[in-house]
């Protein structure tokens, strides 16, 4: 049993908690009618949760631990749950990174400061949601230490307990909760946050009933709070650089006039500080413009809240839908006549390419994933889209490279069938590389790497490794041109100095070699495509 929550700890927990959302998943959403019966509430904190872990597998050295956490929920947070989630933990982060591991007192102490902060971030707080259950459980890890109960495991289980309390309560303070029989989605998941720790700590996982519907009494009616109709039409969600506090208060009050359940959670980057921003509203360029006139807006994302008849595919018409991990390169396919649906830090759901193909009307698509990670999705995807009537076809295309190649050649002229083998031949005859900087310790097919190692990769295998992300970039070069090729693609991403030591390299060794060169926007330093 741990006496104290160190940084191992905090990483056993945050999986044990991805763990027991991804088995909740499906239950999760079956309970969200509030603040929108959307029924993604389970999937929104699962991928935040996601996020976090992933920030933390990836921290660089000196991060602490509760700061990369934080950081990478709060950039990969989604929906509303998710980011409530995400203010919760970077609030814990506030009160813990930096100062050792955390014993009872110290955690019932950031649980309380956490809660308060997460109230803070929520424009209009309702009782009977997340918010509540988070207070309970805080309040009632500091009952734990008032009461002389000051051992971790006694906090983390007053908490967990406390907090399960809660939710069973929150139909008595909703009417949307009560007239379904549910208990509030975002409270259960966060109780199974809390479990999560308890099991952690402990080494014993909770006894709890079943999540699920179930019958609840019926309170005295005057008793009741009045429930707000229900919100406006669509989720606005993006993330804002290049701001400050200032702005950011302006944005909230524009933000808020706007629409409803709103949370702004901001948390510091290398990259200085960012916000993660939610909203539900009518006026979907209202809000993106607020965020441009309070700063940099990206990895912009609208949902519609209320279910739509999708609109009917258009017969002849044929649109290429590509999944694409950053702005630059969506607006590099954008300009090739594709549609992009953009990556974020926790990947991209079936949900999203699926609205793509369907927003485009056409009746016949083709998908380009860009990642082999990201194929099943796509295929997935592409059946939801069969099954409304779409002809859509995947080319398993595994870098943006491929899918640039597979573009190019696409003709709307071509019977269906023949333009998908013709762009899946053109992907296939493209060699795809890239250079990136290791994260961690690794043993790689060519040799043992360390954090901040320079990786050259071909075709998914680490092929090269070094210190200079030029002269790597120029020996991948060499290799992938060894076997021949008449044209290079150069996607380069933050570092415009590394596209013109490839190019340079290029046109000195390889002269006969037509060069294409592109602004990625991506973080990864170098893309390369060969044909």
């Amino acid at each position: 049993m741990l006496q104290a929550l160190d940084d191992a700890a905090v990483g056993q927990w945050c999986r044990t908690a991805v763990t027991a959302l991804s088995a909740a998943r499906d239950r999760i959403d079956e309970l969200n009618v509030f603040p929108v019966p959307d029924g993604d509430t389970g999937t929104n904190l699962l991928l935040t949760a996601q996020a976090a872990v992933a920030a933390l597998e990836g921290r660089g050295a000196g991060e602490p631990v509760w700061a990369a956490l934080s950081r990478g929920a709060v950039l990969g947070a989604r929906g509303n749950s998710g980011t409530i989630l995400a203010q919760l933990l970077r609030g814990l982060s506030d009160q813990l990174a930096g100062a050792g591991p955390a014993d009872g007192p110290a955690l019932a102490a950031a649980l309380h400061k956490a809660a308060d902060g997460a109230y803070s971030a929520v424009a209009d707080p309702e009782e009977g949601t997340f918010l509540t259950v988070a207070r309970a459980g805080a309040e009632a890890a500091v009952a734990a230490v008032a009461g002389e109960r000051t051992g971790l495991a006694d906090v983390v289980t007053a908490a967990a307990d406390g907090a399960h309390e809660a939710l069973e309560a929150t139909p008595g303070q909703l009417d949307a909760l009560r007239a379904a029989g549910v208990v509030d989605a975002g409270g259960a998941g966060l109780c199974l946050v809390l479990d999560a720790l308890v099991t952690t700590v402990t080494g014993v996982e909770p006894a709890r009933p079943p999540l699920g519907r179930r019958a609840h009494r019926h309170p005295d009616p005057a008793h009741v709070p009045h429930q707000p109709p229900p919100g406006p039409g669509s989720e606005v969600q993006y993330l804002l650089a290049d701001s400050d506090e200032a702005a950011v208060a302006v944005l909230q009050g524009r933000l808020a006039a706007l629409g409803d359940s709103l949370v702004v959670v901001g948390v510091d980057t290398p990259a200085g500080r960012q916000w993660n921003v939610h909203v539900h509203t009518n006026d979907i360029g209202g809000a993106i413009e607020a965020g441009i006139e309070a700063g940099r807006p990206h990895g912009i994302s609208v949902t519609p809240l209320a279910p739509l008849l999708p609109p009917a595919p258009v017969p002849g018409r044929r649109a290429v839908v590509a999944v694409v991990p950053g702005e630059g390169l969506a607006r590099l396919f954008a300009g090739e006549g594709v549609r992009a649906v953009t990556c974020g830090p926790a990947g991209v759901t079936e949900d999203e390419v699926l609205a793509a193909v369907v927003a485009s009307t056409a009746a016949e698509v083709v998908l380009l994933p860009n990642d082999p990670t990201l194929t099943p999705v796509a295929s997935r995807a592409a059946e939801r889209a069969r099954e409304l009537g779409r002809d859509v076809a995947v080319v398993p295309t595994r870098s943006p490279v491929q899918g640039l190649a597979a573009a190019a050649v696409a003709d709307p002229g071509r019977r269906f069938g023949d333009d998908v083998i013709g762009m899946a031949e053109a992907a296939a005859a493209t060699r795809w590389a890239e250079v990136a900087v290791a994260r961690q310790e690794a043993l790689t097919s060519a040799g043992p790497c360390r954090p901040g190692d320079v990786l050259g990769s071909a075709e998914g295998d680490v092929v090269v490794i070094g210190a200079d992300l030029a002269a790597v970039a120029c020996d991948l070069l060499d290799r992938l041109l060894s076997a021949g090729g008449e044209m290079a693609t150069l996607l380069v991403g933050p570092d415009p100095a590394l596209g013109d030591a490839a190019w340079e390299h290029l046109a000195a060794v390889h002269p006969t070699v037509e060069v294409v060169r592109y602004e990625s926007g991506a973080e990864v330093p170098l893309q390369i495509g060969v044909e």
